[in-house]
């Protein structure tokens, strides 16, 4: 495991926060909460019938007797997160609409973090993504001054550390969009021991095309410098002047990032997908996340291709969160 993630868990370990795992009949989500709770980071809770957990534990020969498991047709309370529920969606479901919704893993235990029992969710492993966002996005909802969530990739090769985003939301982002996922993004690097330099990417280098493609993200950069000019940010650039020293000399010899940039945001969520995957599988990258940005509480999306190790590692990331915003 890379020192990010040994830090990062010495750091939890003191706090020792709950995590809510909706898809407690997992095996990758049980291994990698048996581990968890084994090392002392955090405390998991598994969502499900308990009969079922235990039996699926059982035939992989894992022990969850110290884990805690909620089954939303027997919890205590239920009722509270009813009224709970109703209370936050403002007239938008019935009650007997609310308990059937908090039926459902996710809506259950994104109901949990709601209501402070735990600090943060991992969930995907076994849902689409659509459903992890959005009881996130009618619960936990985003914070004050941001529109819209999105979602980064923590790029991780021995000590190497990078930040991808949106690699998993925003099918199209618009200026506005991309300048709002650049700030929380540059947040998400500092929680992660990453001084954020930030890169609005396109296909052009200051100016050297011009389209309303180039455009747009020269004018997220701007709205970007302007919301949080405390930043070091630049764009529009190309990969290689964002990245390259020798590079940047020669395409944006004034640019304050210098070819140094470790927070990368993508023009539109397939260059975001493809990027990131093609820094995975031919880099060697570690591909965290995607972490979703801009929440009052952190709930993270597994991919529905991972294994317990990206379950352990996007744990630890979630709890992180949860401890230090």
């Amino acid at each position: 495991m890379s020192n990010m993630f040994t830090a990062i868990a010495e750091k939890v370990k003191a706090s020792n926060p709950s995590i809510v795992f909706p898809e407690g009949t997992d095996e990758r989500i049980l291994e990698a909460t048996v581990r968890l709770k084994a090392e002392g980071i955090l405390e998991p809770i598994l969502v499900g019938n308990e009969d079922e957990i235990k039996a699926k534990a059982a035939a992989l020969k894992l022990d969850v007797s110290g884990l805690t498991i909620h089954n939303p047709e027997t919890y205590a309370g239920f009722d509270k997160l009813v009224d709970a529920f109703l209370e936050r969606r403002k007239g938008k479901n019935t009650k007997e609409e609310a308990v059937k919704i908090l039926k459902t893993p996710n809506y259950f235990g994104t109901m949990l973090v709601y209501t402070g029992e735990a600090v943060g969710l991992v969930s995907g492993a076994a849902h689409a993504t659509g459903d992890t966002v959005r009881p996130a996005l009618q619960i936990i909802k985003t914070k004050e001054g941001v529109k819209k969530t999105s979602g980064v990739f923590v790029m991780v090769r021995n000590d190497e550390r990078y930040i991808f985003g949106d690699c998993a939301i925003n099918i199209s982002p618009d200026s506005n969009d991309m300048a709002e996922t650049a700030i929380e993004a540059a947040k998400t690097a500092r929680v992660f021991g990453i001084d954020p330099k930030v890169a609005m990417l396109s296909f052009s280098t200051k100016g050297s095309a011009v389209s309303p493609e180039t455009e747009k993200v020269v004018e997220a950069t701007r709205i970007a410098k302007e919301k949080a000019p405390e930043l070091t940010l630049d764009g529009e650039f190309q990969f290689d002047a964002a990245f390259v020293p020798s590079v940047a000399k020669k395409k944006a010899p004034d640019s304050p990032l210098n070819g140094e940039a470790n927070t990368f945001i993508f023009p539109t969520l397939e260059s975001g997908n493809i990027g990131y995957k093609m820094a995975q599988r031919l880099g060697n990258f570690e591909a965290i996340g995607p972490i979703l940005q801009g929440l009052n509480q952190p709930v993270n999306d597994l991919s529905r291709g991972c294994n317990a190790e990206d379950v352990y590692k996007l744990s630890l990331i979630t709890a992180m969160q949860g401890v230090t915003e």
